[in-house]
C-alpha cells in the first residue's frame, strides 16, 4: 500500500492490471484498465459480476487495439459469464466509446443517465469536416494563440464519431436517488456535474465502494471546461456545488473506484483538496486580472506549469471557464478587445 504522508490518502495498489488482465479490487469487482491516445494515456473501467453475468462500467475509446483488448478481457478474466450490462458514467468518448461496440458484440444492455446519453449521441452524428463557424468565434472570443487558431480553422476538428462506436437508439435511463443491484451489492446513484453534466457515481450500501468515474479522482482534478456547445455555461459552479453535496457522503473508509489513476481510501479529505484547489485557482485568477485578460493569456496562474500543445485546448476550455465563474459571479467585469476577445477585469 502507497501512502501519502500527512494527507490521509492511501492507494492499496501501487501498480494498475496489465492490458488485458484484472485485479480484484473488492469480492466480484475487477478493475482493468485500457490505453488512450493522450497525455493522460489509460482510463479505468470495470467488471462487476452479478452471477449470471457481468455489468461493465465504462468501456474506453473505440479503436482497433480497444477492439483486441476487450476480446482478451471477454476470452480471459470475464470469460464464462455473459456480459449483461454496459453503465457509463458520463457522454465523454473515452468512457462511452466502446460502448456500441460492446452492446452490438454482445447484445448487453446500456445504462447512463439521460443528459449523459443525449450528449453523446447528439456529437456522434454531429460529424464536421471542418469547425463550423460558432466554433471559430468562440476559439477568437478565448483569445486563441494565433497560430494554433490558424491551424485549427483549416484542420478536421476531434469528432466523437471517430473514436465513439456507433451508440443505440435505446437505452435505460438512472437519476439521482435510483438504487441498482451489480456485483452482489445495491449501489445509490448520486449525480455530479462541472466535468460533465449529470455525471452518475454508486455509492455502495454493502460495502465501502464507490464507482466515481471523473467526478472524483486521487490525484488529479478534472477537466472543467467551457465549449461552443454552450458557451455561457458555469461549469465550475457546478463542479462545487457537487463536491459540496457528495463530500457530505464521503467516510474515509470508502474505497474510490475513479476512472483514471489509482483506487485511493481517504475520501472526506480528497473532496476537500477537490473542492479548494477551485477556490485557490479562482483566487489566483481574480489577483491577476488586476489588468484586462483573455483566457489564453491566464495559463500560468490557473495551472503554475507550462502548457504543453497537446494540453492547449483543454487548458483553454478550463480558463474560459474560471474567468466566465468570475464574470457570472460578478467578481469580475467582460468587454470585448479589439483582437475580438473577451477580456476579464477584476472589479474594485
Amino acid at each position: 500500500m502507497k501512502d501519502h504522508p500527512g494527507d490521509g490518502i492511501r492507494t492499496p495498489w501501487e501498480e494498475p492490471p496489465k492490458e488485458g488482465e484484472a485485479i480484484e479490487v473488492a469480492p466480484g469487482v475487477l478493475w482493468m484498465r485500457l490505453p488512450l491516445p493522450m497525455k493522460l494515456d489509460h482510463v479505468n473501467v470495470y467488471a462487476l459480476d452479478d452471477g449470471d453475468g457481468w455489468t461493465v462500467v465504462d468501456t474506453g475509446m473505440a479503436s482497433k487495439r480497444g477492439k483486441a483488448i476487450w476480446r482478451a478481457l471477454l476470452e480471459g478474466p470475464l470469460a464464462g459469464r455473459a456480459l449483461r450490462r454496459v453503465v457509463v458514467t458520463h457522454h465523454h468518448p473515452d468512457h462511452i466509446g466502446m460502448a456500441g461496440w460492446l452492446m452490438a458484440e454482445t447484445g448487453a444492455e446500456l445504462v447512463m443517465t439521460r443528459t449523459a446519453w443525449l450528449m453523446a449521441r447528439m456529437l456522434t452524428l454531429d460529424e464536421q469536416a471542418l469547425p463550423p463557424a460558432e466554433t471559430l468565434t468562440f476559439y477568437r472570443r478565448a483569445g486563441m494563440a494565433t497560430d494554433i487558431y490558424d491551424a485549427r480553422a483549416t484542420e478536421r476538428p476531434f469528432n466523437f464519431a471517430d473514436v465513439v462506436s456507433p451508440l443505440p437508439l435505446g437505452y435505460t435511463r438512472i437519476q439521482q436517488d435510483d438504487r441498482i443491484e451489480m456485483g452482489g451489492r445495491s449501489w445509490d446513484v448520486h449525480i455530479g456535474n462541472g466535468h460533465a453534466p449529470e455525471h452518475a457515481t454508486f455509492w455502495s450500501r454493502d460495502d465501502a465502494s464507490v464507482l466515481a468515474g471523473d467526478q472524483i479522482l486521487s490525484s488529479i482534478s478534472p477537466n472543467i471546461g467551457v465549449y461552443p456547445t454552450e458557451p455561457m455555461a458555469d461549469p465550475i459552479a457546478d463542479w462545487l456545488e457537487a463536491c459540496e453535496r457528495l463530500a457530505e457522503l464521503a467516510r474515509p473508509d470508502h474505497l474510490v473506484l475513479g476512472g483514471h489513476k489509482l483506487p485511493f481510501t481517504g475520501l472526506p479529505l480528497r473532496m476537500q483538496q477537490l473542492i479548494g484547489n477551485h477556490h485557490g485557482a479562482l483566487a489566483r485568477l481574480l489577483e491577476y486580472l488586476e489588468t484586462p485578460k483573455a483566457a489564453g493569456e491566464c495559463f500560468a496562474p490557473l495551472f503554475k506549469r507550462s502548457i504543453g500543445a497537446g494540453e492547449y485546448g483543454l487548458a483553454l476550455v478550463e480558463a474560459v471557464a474560471h474567468l466566465s465563474h468570475l464574470h457570472q459571479t460578478g467578481l469580475a467585469t467582460r468587454s470585448l478587445r479589439d483582437d475580438d476577445a473577451w477580456v476579464y477585469q477584476r472589479k474594485d
